[in-house]
């Protein structure tokens, strides 16, 4: 069974800016260590982060991986820890697997 949902992810790409994006084989690397103690620390840093649509970037892949994409299943379940508290890094990490 083929359940094509490319012009789902095509929009999602679109919502997010990620049209341009390179195609990467990991959908996460090591090289983001993500931990709890990457949650903003300073209000700065919470102000940033109350303007980024995490959440509404998690769920949009989290139904790509239901549908289409389990090999990413991983990736995302790392990111959807932090969903309550986001910070830079965990932000990148989701516009990685993006």
């Amino acid at each position: 069974m083929f359940l094509p949902h490319k012009k789902y992810i095509k929009k999602v790409f679109e919502r997010f800016g990620m049209l341009d994006a390179k195609p990467l084989k990991t959908p996460l690397v090591t090289h983001f260590r993500l931990s709890a103690e990457l949650l903003p620390q300073t209000q700065e840093e919470e102000r940033y982060m109350s303007h980024v649509s995490y959440l509404s970037a998690v769920g949009p892949i989290m139904y790509a991986i239901v549908c289409t994409c389990p090999d990413i299943s991983h990736a995302i379940s790392v990111v959807n820890r932090y969903v309550h508290n986001p910070g830079k890094v965990h932000w990148q990490a989701v516009n990685w697997i993006l």
